[in-house]
């Protein structure tokens, strides 16, 4: 990791990790970032640590909705999940996310917080999972940084939000696919590593690569970003949608690329690219491009006014609990129906903000409970955002 400690740039700044005692050593503390103050200066784009900030803000509520995470080993001898939450990540146009509520949304100056949610789901080694959980968030950052579309912002260019916010993603998880595979340091205007070459590096050995489930959570749409078969699902008005959909080898137009890119699919106690890994696309995974790749599938849903939660999770807990099952057990959390004495005996819920017997909290701590339950064999990270609940 000493590469991915190397990568400080002023929007992290605001990163934490929290320390709080575990009855497992090998569990790994999620990424959690302070929400910075709020200031209102001349900026097309406000980002978390920068000294401009909002020209005038949104009429909406701009706070980051409750949430709980629970992170935990499980069954396995290491431990390779890795969660990042970043509220307040940063604060764009309301009209570069789709829109707000308010009745101008096309207003110059008008601005609304993203607030950016990511689970992480490693194999062959957590060097990938570690890497993503403190970069994957920052990257986006830059990416946005540097597509001037968001400085200006054309009116006839609003609609076109959602692929711009398509090509954003795809360049911000290649940018981190190639870092994990060794970048190219530039030299001395290096902002990675100072111009030393460590940036150059590889973060993690060819046969070690990540999931990557990504939410950027605002207060009129939710985009996520999906490589490899971690999963977001919401809950909107008691309805189970789902905002991914897994790349494993056995999809067909997946089964179809890997082909079409000289690779196989063969079936090794399950279907797995050339005989080995179990999913068809990864941040990492080096040995095995160009067959796996880390195109990210993205999609931008317009939240609704009986949208209920958001749950990003790792395979661990999808592999025993359908998205109906994780949903149903969620709403009677979230409904305050959840008894909080039978989420006793596991790690307590690390969280950014409010308190542990939150129900986003009791949520994500009984639905890791229950995979173990079924009978998980896997690390599971559970990531559950409350929509309709309110900070305290």
């Amino acid at each position: 990791m000493s590469g991915a400690a190397s990568i400080i740039t002023e929007s992290q700044k605001f990163c934490v990790s929290l320390t709080v005692s575990q009855p497992h050593e090998a569990d790994q503390e999620p990424t959690l970032c302070d929400e910075a103050p709020v200031n209102k200066q001349h900026s097309a784009m406000t980002f978390v640590g920068c000294s401009q900030s909002l020209n005038e803000e949104c009429c909406d509520d701009q706070q980051c909705p409750p949430y709980g995470v629970m992170s935990v080993l499980g069954r396995r001898r290491e431990m390779e999940d890795a969660v990042a939450v970043c509220p307040a990540l940063v604060s764009l146009p309301c009209y570069a996310v789709g829109g707000c509520k308010c009745d101008c949304p096309h207003a110059p100056g008008i601005k609304c917080s993203l607030h950016f949610f990511g689970v992480y789901d490693g194999h062959g080694g957590s060097q990938a999972a570690l890497f993503c959980k403190d970069r994957l968030h920052v990257a986006l950052v830059e990416e946005l940084k540097a597509v001037s579309y968001f400085d200006s912002f054309p009116p006839e260019s609003v609609n076109d939000w959602e692929l711009q916010w398509e090509k954003i993603m795809l360049s911000c998880f290649r940018k981190v696919d190639s870092e994990v595979g060794g970048g190219v340091c530039i030299g001395e205007d290096c902002d990675r590593c100072a111009g030393n070459g460590s940036c150059a590096e590889p973060i993690a050995p060819e046969t070690v690569g990540s999931t990557a489930i990504v939410a950027v959570v605002s207060s009129f749409q939710i985009i996520v970003a999906n490589c490899g078969d971690s999963r977001a699902v919401l809950s909107r008005g008691g309805k189970v949608i789902a905002l991914s959909a897994d790349h494993k080898p056995d999809r067909e137009d997946e089964m179809a690329r890997v082909e079409a890119a000289g690779g196989r699919v063969i079936f090794w106690d399950g279907y797995r690219i050339l005989g080995v890994l179990a999913m068809s696309r990864a941040i990492g995974d080096r040995y095995l491009k160009p067959s796996v790749i880390a195109d990210p599938e993205v999609k931008c849903v317009q939240r609704a006014e009986d949208d209920e939660f958001l749950i990003l999770a790792t395979d661990g807990l999808w592999d025993v609990l359908s998205n109906e099952a994780a949903c149903d057990v969620t709403r009677k959390c979230i409904a305050g129906r959840c008894n909080h004495n039978s989420i006793d005996g596991l790690p307590p819920t690390r969280r950014g903000r409010g308190s542990d017997d939150s129900p986003a909290s009791a949520a994500a701590t009984l639905l890791t409970k229950l995979a173990l339950a079924r009978g998980s064999k896997d690390n599971i990270s559970v990531v559950v955002v409350d929509l309709k609940g309110k900070q305290k």
